[in-house]
């Protein structure tokens, strides 16, 4: 055999041994790569028996995942409501998962799940998840009962408020009528006093003042007088 044809057999070889493994490497790929059916979901009671719906994401190729929870509603228009909408950044094969808590629980009610997963998944979860029996507390009642113990102390207490209140109003008012009495009867000097009775200090030194002038002056009457009456008998000798 010629070297010509040992070179083509060689070649044909080669050729169909890298067929094959682009095939086994397609098919791999293929088998790794996320679709609808590696997710999951039912309704299930939480750890603390309170119903929820449990969505599961068993993708080997870790795709991050966005995942919507609608609530089917009996209308014939707009029948469905977005409940919540959480997201599986890292899913693995053996499994990763997310818990939804729906605002209602009862039996018979119907969620749908959506799940957009780049841009290898874009469809709903089958089937649909339906609440088959009571069984799970509704999750509404005990988030509420859980929250308004932790509200009620923050809650101003009105009986409280008033009672706060009236003390300071009567510390006010007894304040207030223990100083009026101090600046009623102010003992600064005898100003308090003039003032009641009309008089003061330098009223008193005028009217002794005018006291002496008028003595001073019946005594200058007087002496004139006297003058008066020995000229005229003088006069009269």
């Amino acid at each position: 055999m010629s070297r010509s044809s040992h070179a083509a057999m060689a070649a044909r070889g080669i050729g169909t041994l890298a067929a094959a493994a682009a095939l086994a490497v397609g098919g791999a790929h293929a088998a790794l790569a996320c679709s609808i059916g590696d997710f999951s979901a039912v309704a299930v009671c939480d750890a603390g028996g309170h119903g929820v719906i449990r969505v599961t994401d068993k993708d080997a190729s870790g795709t991050p995942a966005r995942i919507d929870l609608y609530l089917q509603l009996n209308q014939p228009i707009n029948n469905q409501r977005l409940i919540e909408t959480k997201t599986l950044a890292r899913p693995t094969a053996r499994g990763a998962g997310v818990d939804f808590v729906p605002d209602s629980w009862y039996a018979g009610e119907t969620f749908r799940i959506h799940v957009k997963a780049g841009n290898l998944v874009d469809g709903d979860v089958q089937p649909l998840v339906v609440v088959q029996e009571d069984t799970c507390a509704p999750p509404g009642p005990s988030a509420s009962a859980s929250a308004s113990p932790s509200a009620s102390p923050s809650a101003p207490d009105p009986a409280s408020s008033s009672a706060s209140a009236a003390p300071s109003d009567e510390a006010s008012s007894e304040s207030s009528a223990s100083a009026a009495p101090v600046a009623a009867v102010s003992p600064a000097g005898g100003g308090v006093r003039l003032a009641e009775t009309g008089g003061g200090g330098g009223t008193t030194v005028i009217a002794g003042t005018a006291a002496g002038l008028v003595v001073v002056g019946g005594g200058i009457v007087l002496g004139l007088r006297r003058r008066a009456a020995v000229l005229g008998r003088r006069s009269g000798g």
